[in-house]
């Protein structure tokens, strides 16, 4: 049993041997099973299938900094930062007490009708992270915005097809679905509902660059493309960096026919990739930027940042908004965006980042590299990680759960499921670094491919 009283956040990780599984992790699992869609459940039963052990979750009760806490008062450390979320560490002071403050004025306001003044500060602050005239939509998560930002394409060219990218990652409502080219199988069962004029082209990575431009431009020559949505690098589909000059490429080919680049960064924005925004260090200037996960420090928000000249197809406001929800620009959300955004800004941030990001790139390949570790290729953008190996999903899901059984959290990314994709938060110490990478080290040696 772990001392409750231990302040967490930079600690190394401590785990019973029987872990996880505990008693408390057994009940809320067992509840889990008997009351979520089993749709989900049955994607753990596949992972067991798959490589013979359980899959059962661990139950979070706390996190602080680089640490989670199970319901057992398991400690680990958190190399996913709950998806990318928690760039600044889990519960950020700052972050707390925004939200703190503001729970005790004001939880809900009239989001489009009587806004709060978080709703207009946080949009105020978004429009001028841009280095050109911009204009903001909120939504509650990444999908949300990217829907914002499809929408805008439609209004603003009056064309209904989108280019997307296979591999690339945007959400799973309708809309984004509809252009989610990570795992067609998302697709499929709900394809007779989809926008049917999505056209997909390779990814422009370094591989790639040429067959998918040329692929690109063949399909916005046909004249029906509004939107080209792209990541600068894919996050969920295996952690891949545009080829140098492919954005900008991109950017001249959507001009040229009329269509508006939108640059899905909620990922690799606000600082995750070392710049503000990828896209832009990239060369590029987007019609419309996409930001979330780090946004709110934990809480649901994200935003589309549109240029100015682009916003002005949706018209002027009159009778009802035609694009909102109940709890747009929610005041708890916009608080903690706020106060997120004040510690992204600061100067020392950026250096935790890049440091952290030069620690980990270190480590990782000083660990892994030239061994006989089955490890085909590290790739590297700040603190979004890919470490593609062989054996396929097999062999990831068994390298994830023995790395969880020893104190550490991972996921699987990229189309066949082969890439441990990292996204941990800025303040990972260097000794969590270390004996991280050190211990995925040994546990690669133990799951080398026969």
């Amino acid at each position: 049993m772990l001392d409750t009283t231990t302040i967490i956040g930079t600690l190394l990780p401590l785990v019973r041997k029987d872990a996880p599984g505990g008693e408390a992790s057994r009940s809320f699992v067992d509840l889990l099973a008997a009351a979520e869609c089993p749709g989900l459940t049955a994607r753990r039963r596949r992972r067991e299938e798959l490589t013979g052990a359980s899959h059962d979750p661990i139950v979070w009760a706390e996190a602080r900094g680089a640490n989670v806490v199970d319901v057992d008062r398991n400690r680990y450390v958190d190399l996913t930062g709950g998806f990318g979320v928690a760039l600044l560490g889990h519960g950020h002071p700052d972050v707390v007490a925004a939200v703190q403050s503001q729970a005790g004025r004001l939880l809900h306001a009239l989001g489009d009708v009587y806004p709060s003044a978080q709703k207009i500060l946080l949009e105020s602050r978004l429009s001028k992270l841009v280095p050109w005239s911009a204009r903001v939509i909120l939504g509650l998560s990444g999908a949300d915005a990217i829907e914002a930002a499809l929408k805008t394409a439609m209004l603003a060219t009056r064309r209904p097809g989108v280019l997307a990218f296979e591999g690339g990652y945007h959400g799973l409502s309708y809309g984004t679905l509809a252009a989610c080219g990570y795992k067609v199988e998302f697709r499929d069962p709900f394809s007779e509902q989809l926008n049917p004029t999505i056209r997909f082209v390779p990814f422009p990575s370094l591989f790639s660059r040429d067959r998918s431009l040329e692929m690109a431009r063949s399909v916005l020559a046909e004249g029906r493309t509004g939107a080209v949505l792209v990541e600068p690098t894919l996050g969920r589909g295996g952690v891949e960096p545009a080829a140098p000059g492919a954005l900008v490429a991109l950017e001249a080919m959507a001009r040229e026919h009329g269509a508006l680049l939108i640059a899905d960064e909620v990922y690799t924005g606000l600082g995750r990739t070392g710049p503000w925004f990828q896209s832009v260090a990239m060369g590029c200037e987007p019609d419309v930027v996409v930001v979330g996960k780090a946004l709110g420090g934990g809480l649901p928000v994200s935003a589309a940042i549109l240029r100015e000249e682009v916003a002005r197809s949706w018209g002027s406001s009159v009778g009802e908004a035609i694009h909102t929800s109940t709890f747009l620009g929610n005041p708890l959300a916009c608080a903690a965006a706020i106060a997120s955004l004040d510690v992204l800004q600061l100067p020392e941030t950026s250096a935790m980042i890049a440091r952290c990001a030069a620690v980990l790139e270190r480590e990782l390949r000083y660990a892994l590299q030239n061994r006989d570790l089955g490890v085909r290729r590290l790739t590297f953008a700040g603190l979004l990680v890919g470490v593609s190996i062989d054996g396929g999903l097999r062999r990831a899901l068994s390298v994830c759960r023995q790395m969880l059984l020893r104190g550490y959290i991972l996921l699987t990314g990229g189309v066949f499921g082969d890439v441990l994709t990292l996204t941990p938060p800025a303040c990972l110490t260097d000794e969590q670094t270390l004996e991280f990478a050190n211990t995925l080290a040994l546990v690669l040696a133990e799951q080398r491919v026969a």
